[in-house]
């Protein structure tokens, strides 16, 4: 389920709220109680191992200089 963060306009409290994305832009209270708040822009974090995509073989195929037509 996605976490989606907020900012209380009243007391300046953040805090995320798990909830469907059918419910996304729904209003959320504050844990102070208070209404007026707003949803922040969340990054994503990805985490996992890189790597490398595989490459061409060099010295040939294509481009004037990868062809051999220069000098």
């Amino acid at each position: 389920m996605p976490r989606y963060d907020f900012r209380c306009r009243s007391c300046g409290a953040t805090f995320e709220l798990r909830r469907p994305m059918s419910q996304a832009s729904d209003p959320a209270v504050c844990p102070q109680g208070h209404e007026d708040t707003v949803k922040l822009l969340s990054t994503v974090a990805v985490t996992g191992a890189a790597t490398a995509a595989p490459q061409a073989p060099s010295g040939g195929g294509g481009g004037c200089c990868g062809g051999g037509c220069c000098g």
